[in-house]
């Protein structure tokens, strides 16, 4: 093996996020279309854009073919595919359909390949919600209806924050979207960031917390990545963080004026900033440095 393939074959790319459901077009046969797309999680560049289109993936399946078999063979194909256009192989698969979850497993397991059971897919979803758009209704057997990602049929009900996990305050804070699409140039532990939406306007404020901890700032921020943080959201007088497929985290309890006035910001973020949130974690007020940060989006369920 030369010098440059083994380099190569070393090489981890970006993470990959995966869904493989059905589709909104009958076959001929009467059956559902199912299909598997993939697209890579896009890297951050120094203005907050996307540094490339990134891998892109997608797949037919009939619908009595519906197996991790066939998926396995599919990731094999796309590890392929990935390999013939350059990009180095991911180490993750992201999924966020809870019932797919233990499927993919199993076509995962042997190919080198971590599920990462998350809703941090935002790429994939706004591929779908593009599909859903501009792809599907052109196909013959199109139904109209909800894709991309489908709603909760029982939400869980929040559940407060493990004490070794909480800070020792919290802050409201907000950033205009041009601050925030330097994100990637910041001195930061851990951090998760996402592309800034092209439609967002620089100058609308992005709604966000801080969160302090002197002691277990760089603890509290590990712990939090591990959650992968979706989108925060005001329920009632709760200030709730949606994280991994389903998980829902009870921060605090507002006042109501206050619950109210933080319901407009992530109203207006979401027309004005893409949905664009933040969460940011450091030792103190006073720190330059974030131990943890993260750029979050609430999107739509269906």
């Amino acid at each position: 093996m030369t010098a440059a393939r083994s380099a190569k074959a070393q090489a981890i790319g970006p993470d990959w996020e995966l869904d493989y459901y059905s589709r909104p077009i009958l076959e001929p046969d009467g059956k559902k279309r199912w299909e598997l797309l993939i697209c890579s999680t896009p890297a951050v560049g120094e203005d907050g854009s996307s540094q490339q289109e990134g891998f892109r993936w997608a797949k037919a399946c009939p619908a009595g073919s519906v197996n991790s078999l066939w998926l396995r063979e599919s990731l094999e194909e796309a590890l392929a595919a990935a390999d013939a256009e350059g990009y180095a192989p991911p180490r993750r698969l992201r999924c966020w359909r809870a019932s797919m979850r233990t499927m993919v497993q199993r076509a995962a397991e042997g190919l080198g390949l971590e599920l990462i059971p998350s809703r941090r897919t935002y790429a994939l979803v706004g591929w779908l919600q593009q599909r859903e758009r501009d792809v599907y209704p052109l196909e013959e057997g199109y139904m109209a209806g909800p894709l991309a990602p489908p709603p909760q049929a029982v939400r869980p009900v929040p559940v407060p924050l493990p004490e070794a996990a909480r800070g020792d305050s919290w802050a409201w804070a907000s950033l205009p979207v041009a601050a925030l699409a330097g994100a990637s140039g910041w001195e930061t532990g851990f951090s998760g960031l996402v592309p800034v939406p092209a439609v967002a306007d620089p100058e609308a404020s992005v709604p966000g917390l801080r969160l302090f901890s002197a002691s277990r700032a760089l603890a509290l921020a590990g712990w939090l990545a591990g959650l992968e943080p979706v989108r925060l959201e005001i329920v009632g007088p709760q200030l709730v963080l949606e994280a991994g497929l389903e998980d829902r985290w009870l921060l605090a309890t507002l006042p109501e004026e206050e619950a109210e006035a933080a319901l407009e910001a992530f109203r207006a973020a979401r027309e004005r900033a893409g949905g664009l949130q933040f969460i940011a974690v450091q030792s103190r007020q006073s720190d330059q440095r974030f131990e943890g940060f993260w750029l979050l989006r609430d999107l739509p369920d269906g």
